[in-house]
């Protein structure tokens, strides 16, 4: 199993540096051959180890593999820790990205940088490989920082638009933000521990147990600080703003970024970790709450988006939100859940804007299309596929992952819990609302598309379809196939503590009575009208009456703006961050640079020592009579000190 795991870890790798430092040599055939392959390797080996431990029971397998360094008693290595938590992630991951891998041959396909395109991407899977299935912090470290990396060489890939560039170094400077704090946890971590091994690390929690640091409880401390870092990767409010901007990307990689690989990072680090956030109800709540602001409001901010990939990323944005308020409410393998099923149907989605996008030889406003279902058959039906999945329409994978949610924020006895639940409620209809917004500006009604493109509108070619069709098939069907043997029948209990304290998983076993139930029982449910109220409402402003839209645009203005401006959340940052560390360092230019060192150390050493040489040059005249007046005028001044001051006798002298 040891080299099963090496193999399926190190297989995108392999591809990677073939296509990084020999793609433009073998061309561009050999290249997305080689680096397919990885991936289905990885693909192959991931569905055997899924079925090995999840399916067949497997034992957890950890090992270390490799001893990086030894320092004193800490031992730092290079291991795997494979249970069924890992194993999930791997079929995700290797899934998604292999669907990503093939459409990028017709999306990428009259790209001069195309060979290098693959190395990168199979490079981030190689990093989410790692950060999967570490076994310890160091490790996990190694691959946080890696997809972070890759993800601003992936973001900022068109490096010829400004935008892109920008939009990368934002990436880049807000994950180190959150990478900050989790780096003062993973220390915090180690100091009380000791070690670095998950294992050895949560078989010595009790030790935490009464142990304050800065006037709080050490648990809460840790487990917040290492949330920031979750913050940071998985998009949450006030560490966001970075997603969005991640659309600069070619779409392969919004798909990838946006579907399983770095916003997922935060969600498994959490549940992987569940052991020390169930001791501590004041982090798991501050979790909860920020989910649930960041499912509420990023949604609604998809509401105004009239690019076609934005309002997919403000949708994955409000989903995180979701996937966090489960992790708050000790629902973690719900989370997992809501993470395996969104993968899917929002690699979908994203695919499917890219294959809309290159037919409008990429237009990406939605307000000039419309009426494309007859141009794109297979590109329409794998669309409403996705979105029926992502509003949780009763039946397709969403709806059972995202009720699941609902019901197990329902039951937690969390402070804040009652007004985290009315939010995940109204997500239900703003989600429905913006998702069919852009499905029927995009599909339906009357064409806005202009008379050139319209004239060569043609369905994506197959390397682009055929990942649709196959990525739609779990969107519809996996959460009713998954959703009792990983909640209830134990697939994720070997990886994932929950405290008799939080009563929210026991609750949801008392109340489910199988998938086919929940259909049938949805009707009756709150999240279901608010959903067909979503549905209904885009229909009545994008198709039915559409002069109503601008008709509450101007009515509600100061909204509209609000929105618009996004919070305000990046003037804030320009003025606050960016100009306040420009006004600093020109603060500290002129203090520290100007002033202390060039004037004062620098200038002001030289010109004391040209004061005294100075004072020193009169004398140094080169007569020997001068030279000897200063000698007895000095040996006066030392018998007058001696003969009236001094306390030794001029006898002894």
């Amino acid at each position: 199993m040891e080299k099963l795991y090496l193999t399926l870890a190190l297989a995108p790798l392999v591809g990677a540096i073939i296509a990084g430092f020999f793609g433009r040599a073998l061309g561009r055939n050999a290249t997305h051959t080689i680096t397919i392959l990885g991936v289905l390797v990885s693909t192959v080996l991931a569905l055997m180890v899924f079925d090995a431990h999840v399916l067949q029971k497997g034992a957890i397998f950890n090992q270390n593999l490799y001893t990086w360094m030894q320092i004193g008693g800490l031992n730092i290595s290079v291991g795997f820790l494979v249970d069924n938590l890992t194993a999930v992630m791997l079929v995700v991951v290797s899934f998604v990205s292999l669907m990503v891998h093939i459409y990028t041959i017709g999306y990428m396909d009259d790209d001069k940088d195309y060979t290098k395109f693959f190395s990168y991407i199979s490079l981030f899977t190689f990093s989410m490989f790692m950060l999967v299935m570490s076994n310890n912090f160091m490790q996990l470290f190694f691959g946080w920082e890696a997809v972070g990396l890759v993800s601003y060489l992936l973001i900022g890939f068109w490096h010829h638009k400004e935008s892109a560039v920008e939009a990368n170094l934002k990436a880049f400077l807000v994950n180190r933000v959150g990478d900050f704090g989790f780096l003062l946890g993973i220390g915090l971590v180690l100091a009380f521990s000791g070690s670095l091994d998950y294992m050895e690390v949560f078989n010595s929690l009790d030790k935490t147990v009464g142990e304050t640091l800065w006037g709080a409880d050490l648990i809460t401390v840790i487990c917040l600080l290492l949330f920031v870092g979750a913050m940071g990767k998985s998009a949450q409010v006030p560490l966001h703003v970075w997603l969005p901007g991640s659309m600069e990307g070619p779409t392969p990689i919004s798909a990838l970024i946006h579907a399983a690989t770095m916003v997922t990072a935060g969600i498994f680090m959490v549940s992987r970790m569940s052991p020390m956030f169930e001791m501590s109800d004041v982090a798991l709540t501050v979790i909860m709450v920020i989910g649930a602001t960041t499912a509420l409001f990023m949604g609604l901010l998809g509401i105004v988006q009239n690019d076609i990939k934005k309002v997919v990323a403000y949708s994955t944005l409000s989903q995180l939100g979701y996937m966090t308020v489960a992790l708050g409410v000790s629902a973690y393998s719900v989370a997992i859940f809501h993470l395996m099923t969104h993968a899917f149907f929002k690699a979908l989605l994203f695919l499917g804007a890219g294959s809309v996008i290159v037919a409008m030889h990429h237009e990406q406003d939605i307000r000039k299309m419309g009426g494309l279902k007859k141009y794109l058959p297979i590109t329409y039906i794998t669309a409403l596929i996705g979105t029926l999945a992502l509003i949780g329409f009763p039946g397709f994978s969403g709806f059972y992952s995202k009720d699941m949610i609902i019901e197990a924020v329902h039951f937690s006895n969390l402070p804040f819990a009652d007004w985290v639940y009315y939010a995940v409620i109204a997500g239900v209809f703003i989600t429905a609302f913006y998702s069919f917004r852009m499905f029927f500006l995009v599909f339906h009604g009357e064409s806005r598309v202009d008379h050139h493109t319209k004239e060569h509108l043609r369905e994506s070619p197959l390397s682009i379809t055929f990942p649709l069709i196959i990525l739609a098939i779990p969107s519809a069907v996996i959460g009713y196939f998954t959703i009792e043997p990983m909640l209830f029948q134990g697939w994720l209990d070997n990886a994932i503590t929950v405290t008799e304290n939080h009563p929210s998983m026991s609750e949801l076993s008392y109340e489910f009575h199988g998938a086919l139930a929940m259909i049938s029982h949805a009707v009756q449910t709150l999240p279901f009208w608010m959903m067909v109220g979503g549905i209904v409402a885009a229909w009545v402003f994008s198709l039915y009456r559409t002069e109503w839209a601008d008709w509450v645009q101007k009515k509600f203005s100061a909204i509209d703006y609000v929105l618009k401006s996004l919070y305000g959340f990046d003037r804030f940052n320009d003025i606050i961050f960016v100009n306040g560390i420009k006004q600093l360092g020109n603060v500290l230019w002129k203090v520290s640079d100007s002033t202390i060192i060039d004037a004062f150390l620098v200038n002001g050493s030289a010109r004391f020592v040209g004061f005294i040489g100075s004072m020193v040059r009169p004398i140094q005249t080169g007569y020997v009579y001068h030279y000897a007046f200063f000698m007895i005028f000095s040996l006066l001044i030392i018998l007058t000190w001696v003969l009236f001051f001094g306390d030794t006798p001029l006898l002894e002298i």
